[in-house]
């Protein structure tokens, strides 16, 4: 079993890579800031994660791969799973977000995404969009969302149309293969694909405040050697706690952010 994932995810990855297009991690005069690891908690080692939140003592989690693409709602300290409903198979589910009592998802290749009911989980909307679907987050006004580009969407929620564009940039330079997405204390938190790095956006002018380094995240006494790319952030704005995981990843942390 975890080989078959580890495989899917690698063809997945290698279909993902837009031609001729770089992640573009740059660091320049940007801060670089590291992390301290805070507490550990158990993920489920066949999730391929693409968005993360928390929510009301919860994590909610899309994760994707055709076939095998769900939602879910997650126990904290235990990992366990209290909730898994799937995505049907012909989507290949991406990033997540909460707007007021509901969950949005996006999918990757079918410009759709979905509105479901925080607690039924009942599909309640559909929306359309164009290009891909990567990573998704609210600052409680637009989504924002992220398409593999160095762009972010801002969009009307209530029926994804796209009200403006950030250009993201690091030293003059466009960031691009921005992932999964998190509101954190006025900015935006972005996975970059394909690598260890978390960018801190600001959402008005797009410039990488600066970039926490997650190298070595994951120790290396829990790989075995079929774990995807770090991918999933997770803020409990309440208590001011930062989560972060990846795809296939046994575990889950808490980190602060060290400057």
């Amino acid at each position: 079993m975890r080989f078959n994932l580890s495989l899917i995810a690698m063809l997945a990855a290698l279909s993902r890579c837009p031609a001729g297009l770089a992640a573009g991690v740059h660091s320049g005069n940007t801060p670089v800031y590291a992390y301290k690891v805070i507490h550990t908690y158990p993920h489920d080692p066949t999730a391929f994660t693409q968005g993360l939140i928390y929510l009301n003592g919860f994590l909610y989690e899309s994760t994707g791969l055709y076939g095998r693409s769900s939602l879910r709602m997650v126990e904290l300290t235990t990992g366990r799973v209290i909730r898994r409903d799937a995505v049907p198979s012909q989507y290949f589910a991406e990033g997540l977000t909460n707007w007021k009592s509901n969950l949005v998802q996006l999918t990757w290749k079918a410009g759709e995404a979905f509105e479901y009911d925080l607690f039924s989980f009942q599909r309640e909307k559909d929306f359309r969009y164009t290009g891909e679907g990567w990573g998704l987050t609210g600052d409680g006004r637009e989504l924002i969302m992220s398409d593999g580009s160095a762009d972010l969407r801002m969009l009307d929620p209530n029926g994804f149309r796209e009200i403006s564009r950030v250009h993201v940039t690091d030293a003059g330079a466009p960031v691009a293969e921005l992932n999964e997405l998190e509101w954190v204390r006025g900015e935006v938190y972005a996975n970059i694909w394909q690598t260890d790095r978390i960018a801190r956006i600001s959402p008005k002018t797009g410039k990488v405040l600066s970039w926490i380094d997650c190298t070595g995240l994951l120790p290396e006494s829990d790989r075995t050697g079929h774990e995807d790319v770090l991918n999933g952030i997770a803020y409990d704005s309440e208590h001011d706690r930062l989560f972060v995981t990846g795809k296939l990843w046994p575990k889950l942390f808490e980190i602060k952010v060290v400057k």
